[in-house]
């Protein structure tokens, strides 16, 4: 570990300015964010903000219930992207979707393995920080099988940084633009579906924790919601400014957790962090074109499909985009639940094997 940060203390101040502070930095990180079409942004601005200021020794308590509420809304959110269609398209041209969905994740656990045997990160935490998917969902599933989800966390969403400003670049150079669509945040939402929706958001999060599941406050409602979407029972709703609260509250409960030291160590193995996620990028953009060749799709399509991580993001470059819009959302839904399946078991099978290797 390196040595810690030098800095000012900012311990002595009462909740009260702390929190005014981290209002304040997590609403201007996040507005340059947004100003950037970065639609991690409401999630990154508030962490970041809680980053600096747990750097700085100030006190920053989230509580666990607000933590697992946001976690259930998110859940939600992501349930809410999920439909028949996806299914279907999967279904119809399932061994391209597997071979696509395998490829990608079979490259991230490499270089995880690589970030762990060459010991830049702990096993599981470099698995959990490579792996492409919802990079919420990693970090918080990743604390919950044993990662450090501060590690996690800082690599997961530098990736989603840059893979972000990659796909958006490309769609621009494509189609000449790549803009995110406005956010109604005030519009009116149905009231019934919305309570709905709250209601089985806590109480499905509410029954994962006490039957402890891990990571339930947030799978559990998202797989709860999903079901309950496609079968017809309920169309998941929720306003953009509580989605907007929820990742401002996850992202500070990930922040405060922050310290001197572990930044420094952060910082300290940055570069080749970058590289990780750089040659992540470069190798599944050579895997879009295999798939443009043998699916027949076109270069954004294809390259949208593939790419690692930061599925909200790819949604809304998508969406924004003249693309096989749902080609692209079933090949990341598809890559995402896999994921969600199989990746405790793959983080253990690497860490152990890296701890074997470092025996011999």
């Amino acid at each position: 570990m390196s040595p810690p940060l030098p800095g000012w203390s900012l311990r002595a101040l009462g909740p009260v300015p702390v929190w005014t502070l981290l209002l304040l930095l997590s609403t201007a990180l996040a507005g340059a964010l947004l100003a950037l079409h970065l639609t991690a942004a409401l999630l990154i601005g508030p962490m970041a903000a809680a980053i600096v200021l747990a750097a700085l020794d100030a006190r920053i308590e989230v509580g666990n219930v607000a933590f697992m509420g946001a976690q259930a809304l998110v859940g939600c959110m992501i349930a809410r992207s999920f439909s028949p269609a996806l299914l279907h398209e999967a279904a119809r041209e399932w061994p391209l979707f597997l071979v696509g969905v395998a490829s990608v994740i079979g490259v991230a656990v490499a270089l995880g393995w690589v970030l762990a045997k060459r010991r830049v990160l702990p096993g599981t935490t470099a698995v959990w920080g490579s792996f492409p998917g919802a990079a919420t969902a990693m970090a918080l599933m990743a604390e919950a099988f044993g990662a450090d989800v501060r590690l996690v966390a800082f690599m997961q969403y530098l990736r989603v940084l840059m893979v972000a400003v990659v796909a958006s670049t490309v769609a621009r150079v494509s189609l000449g633009s790549a803009h995110a669509p406005p956010t109604a945040w005030l519009a009116a939402v149905p009231l019934l579906p919305f309570l709905t929706t709250l209601l089985l958001a806590f109480g499905s999060a509410a029954i994962a924790y006490r039957l402890r599941i891990p990571a339930g406050p947030l799978l559990l409602p998202l797989f709860v919601g999903a079901l309950a979407q496609d079968m017809g029972w309920l169309k998941v709703t929720l306003p953009a400014w509580l989605l907007a609260i929820s990742y401002a509250v996850i992202g500070w409960g990930i922040g405060q957790r922050f310290t001197r030291d572990i930044l420094g160590y952060a910082l300290k193995v940055m570069p080749r962090i970058l590289g990780a996620i750089l040659a992540l990028i470069a190798i599944c953009a050579g895997l879009s074109a295999l798939l443009m060749m043998v699916s027949h799709k076109d270069a954004l399509t294809a390259y949208l499909a593939m790419s690692p991580g930061g599925a909200d993001s790819v949604a809304i470059i998508a969406a924004s985009s003249q693309v096989d819009v749902p080609f692209v959302m079933a090949m990341q839904s598809a890559r995402f639940l896999l994921v969600v399946l199989l990746g405790p078991g793959i983080a253990r099978w690497v860490a152990a094997r890296v701890q074997v290797a470092g025996q011999d």
